[in-house]
């Protein structure tokens, strides 16, 4: 095979029929001869191995590493960009199921208008085609608390998918579209970040590189979301990780002094609800997500 021109990247941990789903609509969708498809298992139990193995053992275009720990999002995401060998990049979550020619479309684009584009997110969909929330602005303070106390996402105020082209802080980690020079250059992602917020860590060093990053909404992608998470605590946990550490990495001082606030009234809060409904699932959450504030 001749050198390819995009490198899909996919990383799979015990989800064999999803990873298999995703990979199946890019090769289904794509028309573009010249990519490759970069699969890092992260050391799944499930049978995802053997079970890509067994469908694309005689596809050229498909290379699986075979890691022998998991090694997260970011680590298993920076090992296949330096294996990479196209000029582009596209790091695309397991439980993304491609749209028509979504990613020809989110290619070409990007070619022409790399003067403009540093980094480039295509149209999240739920799995009922609805808009997912895909893109937004950097975590301020003020950012946070719409996102912790005031719905949001709800509100289009911290995250939200819009129908036009628009330059955004970030783009979701699920779907990115860069060049292999530009993530090396950033050093990709933060390998000390297991999962959650990794996107954000990195566009954050890309704008103050000043790299941008644009939303593009002609190439569409369903998204089923938590596919390997690990639950409903996990994700929740993980995003109070990933506050603290952006906040100490990035901010520090005062503004981390005030992120704790937040994150503990929010903590109490939903502590509160979790023992007047009987909730368990909220009680245990929370009572975790306070401990790790007051870790911090």
């Amino acid at each position: 095979m001749s050198k390819p021109e995009l490198s899909i990247i996919v990383l799979s941990y015990n989800t064999a029929k999803v990873t298999l789903d995703c990979l199946n609509s890019i090769v289904r969708s794509i028309a573009n001869p010249e990519y490759e498809i970069i699969v890092v298992d992260n050391n799944s139990k499930d049978n995802s191995v053997a079970q890509i193995k067994k469908i694309y053992q005689n596809n050229p275009k498909l290379r699986l590493i075979e890691s022998r720990e998991n090694l997260g999002f970011g680590k298993a995401n920076n090992l296949a960009v330096k294996q990479a060998k196209g000029k582009y990049v596209l790091l695309l979550n397991s439980d993304v199921v491609v749209l028509d020619n979504a990613i020809d479309k989110l290619l070409g684009f990007y070619k022409q208008n790399e003067k403009m584009i540093d980094f480039l997110g295509g149209k999240l969909l739920n799995v009922d085609m609805s808009n997912q929330p895909s893109c937004g602005p950097f975590y301020t303070l003020p950012v946070i608390f719409g996102a912790l106390f005031l719905r949001g996402d709800y509100w289009g105020l911290t995250r939200y998918s819009p129908d036009y082209l628009k330059r955004v802080d970030w783009v979701s980690g699920a779907c990115i579209m860069t060049k292999k020079e530009h993530y090396l250059k950033l050093g990709g992602f933060d390998e000390s970040i297991f999962m959650y917020m990794e996107e954000i860590d990195l566009l954050y060093r890309a704008s103050k590189m000043n790299f941008r990053t644009y939303f593009y909404p002609e190439a569409r992608f369903i998204h089923i979301g938590f596919a390997s998470s690990g639950g409903k605590s996990s994700p929740i946990i993980n995003v109070y990780r990933g506050f603290l550490y952006l906040y100490k990495k990035h901010f520090g001082g005062p503004a981390l002094f005030f992120l704790k606030i937040l994150l503990k009234f929010k903590a109490l809060i939903a502590i509160l609800i979790g023992k007047l409904t009987n909730k368990s699932y909220l009680l245990e959450t929370y009572e975790k997500a306070y401990k790790l504030v007051e870790m911090a």
